[in-house]
């Protein structure tokens, strides 16, 4: 995982924002702190910690810590119980809150006032923010912020976090020694303890009015449609699958400019040196290997900006509710949906996301299974190989040939994925219980544009930093392995066949040789190891180094579709949809499962189905073609 750290001052006094599941507290938080602000982990634990600093109207320095969500002080999870260890303040390494900001979904009281009377009971100052008021105003809620806070006892504060409203009145507040004080609860309220929560919210909601029936939504009809038991599944395919038509359909154009751009660049410092080691390190290890990386960008923000919508739009929720029952018969739930899902960017996060889940059998299934969903990080390989051997040719209804294989190496990793999980149902214990899903679907709303450009922004830097990053330098090792030693005097092939890294594919080329693969494809993918674009940087320095043109970047693709055959093409494809992960998706794993048993499993099962599935694939494929 990527940290941002900055410096904050470990003193002073110590705010919380606490919170449900998607009440729009990290948009809260973003605004409060702006870019003071820094990620690491909470000590002993790995549930990510958020920790910020913000000035108060008057100046003063506060430090801000974004709690996970949960819905309730009776953690079911990971998060969840770092959240109840911070407020009770058992949390080792941190102080119990000076003061906890509680953001409610202005348009569900009923569900989130429970948390407000929970940290009240462990008697904590409190201040109540109203958030998403403007949806709750849309709906006919009209909250009487004066009279909720007489209620609760505490300052009740109307925001709208996405746009900014309220916070200037917040840092206002903070500068009320009065909001620091513990506010003391009804005798009721203290003597009943949270069994008395449900009647205590049930009279407020009444005497603010705010307990009749709502009139019907617009996302009420649409989920009649797009949450219809048949329908429903149908429309999520449909939106997956034009999902991955675009991909190709919609980068041709920016591809070809950076693919341009880059051999342009290679002549011109090709043309500019003389012959000898720095003309072949730039030409052949930087341009051919880096710039051969660096063309498949628009494909990958184009995938991201389809995601991001989905995200923003809320239909995301709705599409973890239409899996609930497939993802039930491989013996997890629904909620796995969410972490798989963001392995689709990397299996990191995705692994990271299952805190979220409260059974520890299925989140070490999940764990398991996030590497098989195709990563971004595949991508530039899947397109490298597709263009070379697969034709741009139009089917019927509009859909690109290109396009339809994407989506089938997507489906493949899915459908792996799910077969992993259907076995470890079959052979582990509680792998049959039924574990039903609950989680709150939100309304639909139309993709900010802001948050669209900024989560694009933000994915375009991690890739170019990548691409400037490991690559670069796995890039310029491999050039080193590439290069040296010199071929000997009277050497009738190039020179890299007597070089280390030529010696290391040539080493490895029995063991793949059942696959199709040759030494050149055994060569790229052991720097793959580090990061899966530097098997496409990989490969570009090795057939640079082996055609010596000025050129060699813009021409991978037409030199590996003359090398090599159909089927070695489609045996490599279906490697890397299995393919072992990373090193830091193994290391991921094991911060997140406490010891090396689980990525040991993950590496060995991965590198087995991997190369059973490239074996079947090439030889399937030969025997078709023959």
């Amino acid at each position: 995982m990527t940290e941002a750290v900055i410096h904050v001052h470990r003193g002073g006094p110590l705010l919380a924002l606490v919170g449900n599941p998607n009440c729009g507290k990290t948009a809260l938080f973003n605004r409060l702190t702006g870019s003071q602000q820094k990620v690491a982990n909470y000590a002993g634990v790995t549930v990510e910690r958020k920790e910020g600093r913000l000035l108060s109207a008057a100046g003063r320095a506060l430090r801000l810590l974004d709690l996970p969500g949960t819905y309730s002080l009776n953690p079911r999870s990971p998060d969840e119980r770092v959240t109840c260890d911070v407020l009770a303040g058992r949390a080792r390494g941190e102080k119990r809150p000076d003061l906890v900001v509680c953001v409610l979904d202005a348009t569900n009281l009923r569900r989130t006032l429970r948390l407000v009377l929970g940290v009240q009971r462990l008697g904590l100052p409190c201040v109540v923010l109203l958030n998403m008021a403007d949806l709750a105003a849309k709906r006919g809620l009209a909250i009487d912020t004066e009279a909720l806070s007489r209620e609760l006892g505490v300052p009740v504060l109307r925001t709208v976090a996405t746009a900014g409203e309220g916070v200037a009145e917040l840092k206002a507040l903070l500068d009320d020694k009065a909001g620091w004080v513990p506010t003391a609860l009804p005798d009721s309220a203290a003597d009943g303890a949270a069994d008395g929560d449900h009647e205590r919210i049930k009279q407020i909601l009444q005497r603010l009015q705010l307990d009749q029936e709502l009139p019907e939504l617009p996302s009420d009809r649409l989920d009649r449609v797009l949450l219809h038991p048949v329908a429903g599944p149908l429309i999520l395919a449909v939106v997956l699958f034009l999902l991955f038509q675009a991909v190709f359909a919609w980068a041709t154009g920016p591809m070809d400019l950076i693919k341009d751009g880059m051999a342009a660049l290679g002549e011109w410092v090709g043309g500019a040196l003389p012959e000898g080691w720095l003309r072949s390190l730039l030409v052949d290890g930087l341009i051919a290997g880096v710039g051969g990386v660096l063309v498949f960008l628009p494909q990958i923000l184009i995938l991201f900006f389809f995601i991001l919508i989905l995200e923003e739009s809320g239909y995301l929720p709705r599409a973890a509710f239409l899996l609930d029952r497939l993802m039930g018969s491989v013996g997890l739930s629904g909620r796995s949906f969410i972490p798989l899902l963001s392995s689709f960017a990397c299996a990191i996060p995705g692994i990271m996301a299952t805190r979220s889940i409260a059974n520890p059998r299925d989140r070490w299934v999940t764990i398991l299974i996030a590497p098989l969903m195709t990563c971004s990080a595949r991508l530039p390989v899947y397109a490298l190989l597709i263009g070379a051997f697969i034709p741009a040719r139009q089917l019927a209804w509009g859909l690109q040939l290109q396009g339809l294989v994407l989506f089938g190496l997507y489906l493949a990793g899915i459908l792996g994925a799910l077969c992993v999980a259907w076995l470890l149902k079959r052979f582990t214990q509680s792998g049959g219980q039924v574990r039903p899903l609950m989680m709150e679907l939100p309304a639909y709303h139309w993709p900010h544009p802001r948050n669209i450009a900024l989560g694009l922004w933000q994915r375009a830097v991690i890739f170019v930093r990548r691409v400037g990053g490991i690559i670069m330098v796995l890039t310029l090792l491999l050039w080193l392995l590439a290069s040296f030693p010199d071929a000997p005097e009277g050497a009738s092939e190039p020179a890299i066949v007597y070089s280390l890294a030529g010696m290391l594919g040539r080493g490895l080329a029995p063991l793949f040789e059942p696959l199709g693969f040759n030494w050149q494809i055994c060569l790229a993918l052991v720097p793959g190891m580090a990061a899966r674009e530097v098997v496409i940087s990989a490969l570009g320095t090795v057939y640079a180094l082996s055609s010596g043109g000025a050129d060699a970047a813009e021409a991978l693709s037409p030199l590996i579709a003359q090398s090599w055959s159909l089927p070695t093409a489609l045996a490599l494809l279906a490697w890397f949809v299995f393919a072992p992960q990373c090193i830091a998706t193994l290391a991921a794993a094991r911060r997140e499962t406490g010891g090396y048993k689980t990525p040991a499993l993950m590496l060995a099962y991965l590198f087995g189905l991997a190369y059973l599935a490239a074996w079947l694939t090439f030889k399937i494929s030969s025997a078709l073609l023959a």
